[in-house]
């Protein structure tokens, strides 16, 4: 499935694309799937997250908001990580599309599964 932290991670990689993230989401299926909260797993990711991507993805997905920035002490933060573990986890997009914001190429979304192949020409 694709969740948020997976789609935090994806850029496009058409040849001569320099701009390619975040992917936008088009007309996405949004299933919410509730899942045990593992705050060490959170917090280690973190750093690994683009938060100014991640809000804005959640904006466009209509999803609850997350805060401007990252708490000074995430880890002491119960309702950051709760937020956070809602956004990135729980949120699974079934079906849709994402599309590059440089070039437009689209990247289908079928059960969940992101096809990321590009055709000989884009590579």
């Amino acid at each position: 499935m694709v969740r948020l932290l997976t789609h935090n991670m994806l850029q496009c990689h058409v040849k001569n694309c320099t701009n390619g993230f975040p992917l936008r989401f088009h007309d996405p299926i949004i299933e919410q799937h509730e899942q045990e909260i593992n705050k060490e797993f959170l917090v280690n990711m973190l750093p690994r997250i683009d938060w100014n991507a991640l809000r804005t993805t959640v904006d466009q997905l209509g999803l609850p908001e997350l805060p401007a920035a990252v708490p000074e002490n995430p880890a002491e933060d119960e309702a950051f990580l709760a937020a956070l573990h809602r956004a990135l986890m729980e949120v699974n997009i079934q079906s849709g599309s994402m599309v590059c914001p440089e070039c437009e190429h689209v990247y289908p979304i079928r059960d969940g599964i992101p096809n990321m192949l590009l055709s000989e020409d884009e590579v």
